[in-house]
């Protein structure tokens, strides 16, 4: 009896524990050989949780925040089973990988063809609304430079309710209601993501425990934003009067140059040779355009004071455009990874905002200006209003094009995007009045476009190795909006 009671002992000695565990936990997944520290990846991947994600780049196509939580039995979830080794691990994070370099390579063709349609509407939408813009004051006589500039920039706001318009028909069989918190939601959520740079809008504040607060912020943005924007487009105004038509032009557009200098400490952008290359030759074609042809007999009387007074202005406008589209890029759109559709509605909310703050708060200088005598207040009637109102439409879509642009690209390389347009607005005047385009014009055109194609292929490049470097969000249509959204 001594002897079978050894050798029962030494034979439970030696049995391995997973196999002396009960048939009960053993039914339930064999958790008994589960280390204590243990983590599931969603896709079924073996992960070890050790207080942080450590092997956070398996997730490259997946944004933080969406992972699923450690599976438990308490629940009533099954967990997957741990008897993959150490090799099938491997073998499936191997596998994976061109997945998501394809799945990355996707999302930067979305967004750079995007980036494309966008651009041919902004250069469409701002050759009609300087031609319109001339015409008027040139030709009709109303020549109201602040009266103009906050009917246009107030006419933003109505970005937003074509955007909504347009959404709501692509997705008609989804009931109102739904769409509409779907929509807020969506919002909400991609603007937490501006403000803390992070693809996580779910993360807590360090120390306070408690989402950030999206209202707060867009105000603040909006406000800084706005006026930055204002003073940048009211100096073209001020200056058209005391400058030449040349200076202008020339000052005016070196703001592609001034958005390069910012993005380098707001943005953190390297100081890259093809790009410095590319401004370069961006404003050698601007300066070719405005002084190769100058006609001296269309310049108009301009005294030395005047004039040197009038560029000082339109530096500063310059140097403040080229800013504000830095800080637009820098605290009003979404991080990278972002997808590209969450990206252009945001962008088309946020103008709309703008046009909403110059709306309610711009107009007080409108009297001011009225009672000063400096420019006298009168609303446009008959054929001059028809005109004003095409143009007023033409810059609003100008503006909302333009600031997806920036969202899907970057600032520097939509600034040179926007000197497209004095080509083809050069272009455009040949075919209405039928005066050919100088050799001037010709050449700086060709080396805008130049400039043009070396930013957006070296735009390409960083697009799809940030893709392929960040995780990137896949949700087009906000399907994680019926997550908890209490306000903070």
């Amino acid at each position: 009896m001594t002897c079978i009671v050894d050798i029962a002992s030494f034979k439970l000695m030696i049995t391995p524990l997973n196999e002396r565990s009960s048939p009960v936990v053993q039914s339930n997944g064999d958790l008994s050989g589960t280390p204590l520290l243990y983590k599931q990846d969603e896709r079924g991947a073996d992960l070890p949780a050790r207080g942080k994600d450590t092997m956070g780049d398996l997730d490259h196509d997946t944004p933080r925040g969406r992972r699923s939580r450690v599976a438990s039995p308490l629940i009533g979830s099954r967990p997957h089973t741990s008897t993959h080794s150490f090799h099938s691990r491997r073998s499936a994070m191997r596998s994976r990988s061109p997945q998501q370099a394809a799945s990355a390579t996707a999302t930067a063709r979305k967004k750079y063809t995007l980036a494309t349609f966008f651009l041919v509407v902004c250069l469409v939408a701002f050759a009609i609304q300087t031609e319109l813009s001339a015409y008027i004051q040139q030709d009709l006589g109303w020549n109201k430079a602040y009266c103009m500039l906050y009917l246009t920039h107030s006419a933003w706001t109505l970005l937003w309710p074509v955007q909504l318009l347009v959404l709501r028909l692509q997705n008609y069989n989804v009931p109102w209601h739904t769409f509409w918190r779907r929509h807020l939601a969506l919002l909400r959520s991609t603007s937490i993501m501006v403000q803390t740079q992070d693809l996580d809008w779910t993360r807590p504040v360090a120390g306070s425990g408690a989402r950030p607060s999206a209202i707060r912020y867009l105000v603040r943005t909006t406000a800084f934003i706005a006026t930055a924007l204002t003073v940048a487009g009211f100096s073209w105004y001020i200056a058209v009067n005391l400058t030449t038509p040349s200076d202008l032009t020339a000052i005016y557009n070196c703001s592609a140059f001034f958005a390069y200098v910012f993005s380098v400490p707001l943005l953190r952008e390297p100081l890259r040779l093809d790009k410095s290359l590319a401004v370069v030759i961006a404003i050698a074609g601007v300066l070719i355009v405005a002084y190769g042809a100058q006609d001296q007999s269309l310049e108009g009387p301009k005294n030395g004071g005047q004039r040197f007074a009038g560029n000082m202005i339109i530096g500063a406008g310059s140097v403040l455009y080229g800013l504000y589209e830095v800080l637009y890029k820098r605290f009003a759109c979404p991080p990278s990874g972002c997808s590209p559709i969450r990206g252009v509605v945001f962008a088309n909310t946020f103008g709309a905002l703008l046009g909403l703050f110059t709306l309610v708060v711009l107009w007080i200088p409108l009297p001011l200006l009225h009672w000063t005598g400096i420019e006298t207040f009168h609303l446009p009637t008959g054929h001059t209003a028809r005109m004003l109102f095409l143009s007023v439409i033409a810059n609003a879509t100008f503006a909302g094009s333009f600031l997806v642009l920036i969202s899907l690209t970057s600032p520097v390389l939509s600034s040179v995007a926007a000197l497209l347009s004095i080509f083809i607005v050069a272009v455009t005047d040949w075919v209405l009045t039928g005066e050919p385009l100088s050799a001037a014009a010709l050449l700086g055109g060709i080396l805008i476009m130049i400039a043009f194609l070396m930013l957006a292929w070296s735009t390409w490049r960083e697009m799809a190795d940030s893709q392929r470097r960040k995780a990137v969000d896949l949700t087009d249509s906000g399907d994680d909006t019926d997550r908890d959204f209490r306000e903070d």
